[in-house]
């Protein structure tokens, strides 16, 4: 049965040249542009041989760090179609292990893998010119070409399993802001570094952690035999293989067990977010939400302040003279506090619309719970892009965890308490289709807005002076604040949500009062 598979997959591989003109030069220009890549990857571990150990491990962890993640992140994000997919051997009667196994052997015969073969081979080259094992070069290579190669199965298996049937604009537009999260801050990072004739400190320590993850964990190996400090990437090298073979078969099994329901795709086709999201109360108020904050003006202008705000705050600060590597770190915190701000009065937004929810009896924690997702999913990727960004220009990226953990208390905080503020004392708003700068005359709704903004600033008052500790006095009070600041903003964010829920279940008549008034 596997010659049978790799047969079969090297048919295909042939075949790929075949048919239309269109598509065999599509292909061929592929194959060229591969052919380069790998000369080019040959050429640069040429190069690498006679340059300093440290400069040759920092660029061999880096680029498989890469690969690894690459070959994991294609199939989600491009939509990969998958012409080994366990579900068509569920006829054959096989196990979940034999399937597993002839598809991983029969992935072997790619135009990806024999490429990520050919760059092993470069860099198997380079380390045994700088004096590592030939043996455990090599071992280290086959751990990580199948490492890459079960990442890419599991990669592939996921799509077919989750995504299947739900690739939307919406879930492309997810996809896109995740490797913009990624890419930017790694960016950011490599640009603000100094080189000045060796590796920076910086881009060491990333090194140093990549090394014992299982991303770098085997493209780690040949330096770190040389330096002594073999035993951790080897373990962690080896479990990765392990780890990821069972989450291999395991998903397998589920393939070849699970089977699709007829019409699906069909069915739920131009529903939107409410594709993406599970089928309960809290996916549905999810959705909604989502479709309200990316469409309705109002919530459009409130995003758009934000980073407004950050950048007007900072003006003062650089007019009256305070240094400008602590005013960098002053934007990111500003937009986390007002990203966890922004929902206090949420709930005045639905107008009538909260009726659906009351007369549907939706418990106070979906409600709640719902709601958090659209700020969440736009205020984490502009965090995660502003973090970095702001230490960049500081100048230390050891500050990095004290940021982190300061603008995760703000936000968590601030959602926290906004989660109960919205439901004990919202006020009115412009109501659906006005102008989101022409409101409604009210006598109450500041004391809310106030008890939101400074409640949150309290409540991250330890995270603020650990942040400030780390940044006056001793680094190592980086790593409390980024803890610290999650912990405290995540048991806020609970509590907030339990009493939110708590009032929404006991305040349905007042509540649609409310919204019938305003």
């Amino acid at each position: 049965m596997v010659a049978h598979v790799l047969r079969l997959r090297f048919d295909l591989l042939v075949g790929a040249l075949r048919g239309d003109r269109r598509r065999a030069a599509r292909m061929i220009l592929g194959l060229v542009v591969v052919t380069a890549a790998v000369v080019g990857v040959f050429i640069a571990a040429a190069r690498l041989r006679g340059v300093d150990l440290a400069v040759a491990d920092t660029v061999t962890v880096i680029a498989g760090s890469a690969l690894v993640l690459g070959f994991f992140a294609a199939p989600l994000v491009g939509g990969l179609d998958d012409q080994l997919d366990p579900r068509r051997f569920a006829v054959f009667g096989m196990s979940s292990g034999a399937v597993a196994g002839a598809i991983l052997l029969a992935g072997v015969i790619s135009i990806p893998v024999l490429t990520l073969i050919a760059v092993g081979v470069a860099v198997t080259g380079l380390w045994t010119a700088h004096g590592a094992s030939g043996p455990l070069t090599v071992f280290a290579v086959v751990l990580g070409v199948v490492t890459c190669m079960l990442a890419a199965r599991i990669g592939l298996a996921l799509a077919g399993l989750v995504l299947r049937g739900r690739r939307t604009r919406e879930l492309s537009g997810l996809l896109l802001v995740a490797v913009l999260v990624i890419v930017v801050p790694v960016v950011v990072f490599f640009v603000s570094l100094e080189w000045d004739g060796a590796v920076p400190s910086a881009l060491r320590e990333a090194v140093a952690v990549l090394s014992v993850t299982p991303l770098g964990a085997a493209w780690a190996i040949p330096g770190a035999a040389l330096t002594g400090t073999l035993t951790g990437p080897l373990l962690v090298a080896i479990g990765t293989v392990l780890a990821l073979a069972a989450l291999w078969v395991w998903l397998v099994r589920v393939l070849l067990t699970t089977t699709e329901r007829p019409g699906v795709g069909r069915e739920r086709a131009g529903l939107g977010w409410f594709v993406l999201t599970p089928s309960t109360p809290t996916g549905g108020i999810a959705a909604r939400s989502l479709i309200y904050w990316l469409r309705d003006p109002r919530h459009l202008v409130n995003l758009v302040i934000v980073p407004v705000t950050a950048v007007v705050i900072v003006l003062p600060l650089l007019v009256v003279g305070v240094p400008f590597e602590y005013i960098a770190l002053v934007p990111a915190p500003v937009m986390a506090l007002f990203f966890g701000w922004l929902v206090h009065n949420d709930l005045a937004y639905d107008s009538t619309a909260l009726w659906m929810h009351i007369a549907a009896a939706v418990r106070g924690g979906a409600d709640r719970a719902g709601r958090l997702v659209p700020v969440l999913l736009v205020g984490l990727p502009l965090l995660a892009i502003a973090i970095p960004l702001s230490v960049a220009l500081h100048g230390r990226w050891a500050i990095l965890p004290a940021l982190a953990g300061v603008c995760a208390s703000l936000f968590l905080t601030g959602l926290g308490l906004s989660s109960v503020s919205s439901v004990l004392a919202p006020y009115a708003v412009s109501r659906p289709g006005d102008s989101p700068f022409q409101q409604p005359q009210r006598t109450n709704g500041g004391l809310a807005q106030g008890v939101v903004l400074i409640g949150a600033l309290v409540l991250s008052a330890p995270a603020l002076w650990w942040g400030w500790l780390a940044l006056t006095a001793d680094v190592s009070y980086a790593w409390v604040a980024l803890w610290g600041g999650i912990g405290i903003g995540l048991a806020v964010l609970l509590l907030g949500v339990g009493i939110g829920a708590a009032i929404f279940n006991r305040s349905g008549g007042r509540l649609m009062e409310f919204v019938e008034s305003t």
